[in-house]
Parts: structure tokens; sequence; C-alpha cells
């Protein structure tokens, strides 16, 4: 079967050719190393002179482990409880840390009038499964529990995440259903990372090419299961049987990147239990082409999508 890759949307792909996304090699060492290479900026600097306060707290580890590290964002002088935001970052679970979502995050902040909480977990190859989804747990639990002093309203709190973010937010919302957890208002998967088996055509597709492409994939899932066979659906939630009694799920994808085909097939199964999904394939769409080109149209209709569906799942009024 060919395996010939859709083409990226015009000003996607004038982003990408200014981009070096060329590594000499594609393993979980790699990756690590770029650790070093890539800066966040801290929610601080993000904010600047913005009306949002910031503020660090720890939650319990899981299972006796090392605290959980979590940041909340506010809106200044918030009267009453207001919706929240969990967020999960992504980074082909080895990258990133909870500043790589900063800018979004405080956008979010101001436009909605949420708390945005980002959460801090442990990444592979020195922390495989199930530590970094259980660090995402720990501190939704924790949230949850102390949504009072934090200004939350717990009746509506989503989860929210990008790739490896989008795979732990689907994994944290099966955890929360079958621990009888935090009762959560919605997961919203961004081109989420869901299988580890790399079959789809999807997975074929983007070989040696793109800012995420298959080597890449490969690599981050070797770093998160190492050699394990009896994966967990928690750890790659396209493995779950049993996709009923879940949060109300948008799902949004690129038509143009490794995970199409596995985040599609996951609304689907959704749909197929009688379960609440939105499904969005933007056309063209590179795997985090809302980065790389954030004045194109493309992204434009993207983050129009997530407001609307944010303002009806958490029963925010348009402005």
């Amino acid at each position: 079967m060919s395996h010939t890759p859709v083409p990226y949307d015009p000003e996607v792909a004038t982003a990408l050719e200014a981009l070096n996304t060329d590594l000499p090699e594609y393993t979980p060492e790699a990756l690590v190393a770029l650790r070093d290479v890539v800066a966040y900026p801290s929610a601080a600097e993000v904010i600047g002179d913005r009306p949002v306060d910031v503020a660090e707290h720890t939650a319990p580890g899981p299972d006796g482990g090392p605290d959980v590290a979590l940041t909340v964002l506010s809106p200044r002088g918030l009267e009453q409880p207001a919706p929240a935001l969990y967020n999960i970052h992504g980074g082909g679970m080895v990258l990133g840390s909870r500043d790589t979502d900063n800018p979004r995050l405080v956008d979010l902040v101001l436009e909605l009038g949420v708390v945005a909480v980002n959460v801090e977990y442990r990444l592979a190859p020195e922390h495989p499964h199930p530590a970094p989804v259980e660090d995402c747990y720990a501190g939704l639990v924790w949230t949850a529990e102390h949504a009072a002093e934090l200004g939350i309203d717990p009746a509506r709190i989503v989860v929210v995440g990008g790739s490896a973010g989008g795979g732990l937010t689907a994994g944290v919302a099966l955890l929360a259903r079958d621990r009888r957890g935090p009762a959560l208002a919605g997961q919203m998967l961004l081109c989420p990372m869901l299988d580890d088996t790399n079959t789809t055509v999807s997975s074929q597709q983007y070989q040696g090419f793109g800012p995420w492409p298959r080597e890449a994939n490969l690599a981050g899932w070797s770093a998160l299961l190492g050699d394990a066979t009896d994966v967990s659906p928690y750890a790659a939630p396209s493995r779950a049987t049993d996709l009923s009694n879940l949060p109300h799920a948008f799902v949004e994808v690129g038509s143009a990147e490794v995970f199409r085909d596995e985040d599609v097939d996951y609304a689907r199964r959704i749909w197929a239990t009688g379960g609440s999904a939105e499904l969005h394939v933007l056309s063209g769409g590179c795997h985090g082409f809302d980065t790389l080109a954030p004045d194109a149209e493309i992204t434009r209709a993207a983050q129009a999508a997530r407001l609307s569906w944010l303002h009806r799942v958490l029963d925010i009024p348009t402005k």
C-alpha cells in the first residue's frame, strides 16, 4: 500500500521551510539531549503586567513518590469560583516542562476568566510508565480537593493537553473514571499521542520528515514503555477496550501528521459507546501547526473551535 503523505497547508509549509527539524538520529537519548537546547519562559515572564496572579503549589506524589509541582494562574480579582483548565504539557513523554504552555494558558485565563493549573510530571526514560500519568493524576486529585482555596468550581474542570500531554490527558480521564476520582467536565485532546503500536496509515506517512516524524514517535514510546509487552491503556489510551462514561472529549489533529488516524479513531470509538466527542481535523495541519504558524488561517480556525467548545462545556457566557 502506498503511504503518500497528505500535503501541508501552504502557510504551514512556509513555516516548516524555516524550521530545521533534522536530528542525526531519533533515539530516546537524542531526544533527552534536546532538554538543554530549548528554554521556556516562566509564567511571570509571560504574564508581564497583565492582570493574572501566579502561585506555586505542591501535591503529594503517587505512592509516596516525590511531590508534584503545580503552577496556578488566576484572573486577578477573582471573586467567585471559576472554571478550571488542568493542563498537561507535551514533549513526546521525554521533553518539556510545565512552563511549555504558559503563553497559551495565560491567554486563556484572560480570555475566558478561568483558573489554569499547570502540572509538572516526571519524564521518561528516567521515569517510565506509570510515573508520568500517575503524577498528572495525583495533581488533578489535589486540585479537585483544594478547589475552594484555589478559586475553582470543582464541577467545571477540563483536563487539557497537546501531543504527549494529550495522551496523558486521555489517560488521566480514564483513571478518573476507573478510580471514581474527580468528575471532569471535559477532556481537550490536542493532537494526542495515543497509540504505541504505530500501525496506522498516518503513522507511516510521515517517516523521515516533519516536526514529529515516525522515528521520533517510536523513540518517545520506547522511552515511556521500554520493552513492555503488556501495555496499559493508561499509558497508551488507544489500547483501552472500554471508552464509555468518559467526559466530553474535544479531539483536534492535523490531517498531515503521524497522529491523525489514531485520534480520529479515538473519537469514533467514543461515539460508538454513545459518548460525547467533538472532532476537528485541520486540513494540511502538521504536528504543532498552531505553534509553528501562529498567524496562519488554519491556526485561527483551530483556536476559534477550541474557544467555542470551552465556552459550551464549561458554561462560560460569550462576551
